[in-house]
């Protein structure tokens, strides 16, 4: 294990997180590196990043393989899609046009492979790392799994990615040492936007207002905003008339946009309301209330038509 380093050479991008840095510096420079560890922030403040940086130093990756994917002491694990018996990271699915019913999870066989993974020593570094990313995504059965992994990690550092210790058992988080990141202050905030390929998403208070400290979240919401029509965001936001202007928004919403792309359409449109005051309170409920309907998986279409005339004057 390396003795001490600068903390700018460990993590040299990671800006508005000095908790998480000095955490992860000591146990560096103590040579005092857990078996687990729970990086536990909102989506898109520098968790991931940081569990770059820290891994690179875990693994002594000075060639930054792990980076590319192809360090063999390294497994990185995120949330899939199940289709027709084969998995699909979210990439891979949007790569291959698998429509996409509900969301990924990190499922019970991808927890058996870290048991695979971890049953030989490691290759190269003095220990094996494993990064579950949306850990919150597994279920009872995957967490449960996990958890006997962790009580005898052998040498292996495994980092679960979590937006909360809330969103995790209990008995998971119990037994990770926990690093908390938190939500960039607006300063921070502009800073890391501004150094990204998306210093124009700046000029959006919508974005910003949606993304409540989160650069990585703020270009997400950018990213979203560019796949939605120009014509029909335009129409969504202003609000049909009368009721067969509302049906016909209804249909070409849900034939136009993804369930995702459609609640985050009507995230979108709480914070342009809100911001304009254009819209009653019970315009601002009956949009809140359809997010529920869609994530219960409620037939789109209605929720839509039920929300668009719900607003008409």
């Amino acid at each position: 294990m390396p003795t001490a380093m600068p903390t700018a050479t460990i993590f040299p991008t990671l800006i508005g997180q000095p908790s998480a840095v000095e955490l992860l510096t000591q146990a560096i420079a103590q040579n005092r590196v857990a078996p687990a560890y729970l990086f536990a922030g909102a989506h898109g403040i520098g968790k991931r990043l940081a569990a770059k940086a820290f891994l690179r130093v875990l693994l002594g990756d000075k060639e930054n393989r792990a980076q590319r994917g192809n360090h063999p002491d390294l497994l990185w694990i995120e949330p899939t899609y199940l289709h027709q018996g084969k998995r699909f990271s979210p990439a891979e699915a949007e790569a291959a046009g698998v429509k996409r019913k509900s969301a990924p999870i990190v499922r019970l066989d991808q927890i058996r492979e870290i048991s695979i993974f971890l049953s030989r020593p490691p290759l190269e570094a003095d220990r094996a790392v494993v990064v579950i990313d949306s850990a919150e995504t597994m279920p009872e059965s995957a967490a449960n799994a996990l958890l006997k992994t962790l009580e005898e990690p052998g040498r292996a550092t495994i980092i679960l990615l979590a937006p909360s210790i809330e969103s995790l058992l209990p008995t998971l988080v119990s037994r990770s040492q926990r690093i908390p990141f938190y939500r960039l202050s607006h300063t921070d905030f502009c800073d890391v936007v501004q150094r990204s390929d998306y210093p124009q998403l700046l000029e959006q208070q919508q974005i910003i207002d949606l993304a409540q400290g989160s650069p990585g979240d703020a270009i997400e919401q950018w990213q979203r905003l560019q796949d939605i029509p120009p014509e029909l965001l335009s129409q969504a936001i202003q609000r049909p008339t009368n009721i067969p202007d509302a049906l016909r928004l209804a249909k070409q919403i849900t034939k136009t946009l993804d369930a995702e792309s459609q609640v985050w359409l009507l995230d979108y449109l709480q914070q342009v309301y809100w911001r304009s005051g254009t819209a009653s309170i019970s315009v601002l409920e009956q949009l809140e209330k359809s997010k529920e309907y869609l994530r219960a998986y409620v037939q789109p279409q209605l929720v839509w038509e039920v929300t668009l005339m719900a607003g008409l004057n």
